[in-house]
């Protein structure tokens, strides 16, 4: 059987934001399970216009569902803003459709609360997309996960629930694969 290939999506697009740090951490994590192929995938290397503003033949909007529709599955990195997804999430999960269904997704969220509440509302986008979101969710806090703000310093216990989220991702991936 061939491996799955996952990508860990970035959800913010700020200068200065943190999710690449994030992300890279839950790529080296990742990468020592040895039982799918991650890689980073960047919305901001994409360059999306906001949906609607334009007559959507940019390039960036082809690469965008080219990159989607060759992964089996997703590991999102989200920030929580003002109880939400970032904007830049939200337009670049709508400018796919197809390359989105039927695949399986984990979330990895921050912020004051640990990002449950933008988690639950991209549970909410991801079910209209047919993306089955797994139950496993790190949860990570801006007061005792990074250093003032900006610097990511997870606690060790973060580890046993990341490694179990990528289980459920990489299981259900496998699972839904079938149905494409």
């Amino acid at each position: 059987m061939t491996k799955l290939n996952i990508g860990i999506i970035l959800g913010s697009t700020r200068e200065g934001r943190v999710s690449p740090q994030v992300g890279e951490w839950v790529k080296g994590i990742a990468d020592k399970r040895g039982d799918a192929n991650y890689e980073i995938v960047d919305i901001a290397d994409y360059k999306l216009p906001f949906l609607g503003t334009t007559d959507g033949t940019e390039p960036g909007i082809a690469a965008w569902n080219g990159k989607l529709a060759s992964l089996d599955g997703f590991v999102f990195i989200v920030q929580e803003y003002n109880h939400s997804i970032t904007g830049a999430l939200k337009n670049a999960l709508d400018f796919a459709r197809d390359a989105w269904n039927n695949k399986s997704a984990g979330i990895v969220s921050y912020g004051s609360t640990g990002g449950a509440r933008a988690a639950e509302h991209l549970r909410g986008i991801m079910g209209e997309l047919m993306i089955a979101d797994v139950r496993v969710h790190p949860t990570l806090s801006l007061f005792t996960d990074f250093e003032n703000g900006t610097v990511f310093k997870p606690n060790d216990l973060h580890l046993n629930n990341v490694n179990a989220m990528l289980d459920q991702v990489i299981s259900w991936g496998g699972a839904l694969k079938t149905l494409r």
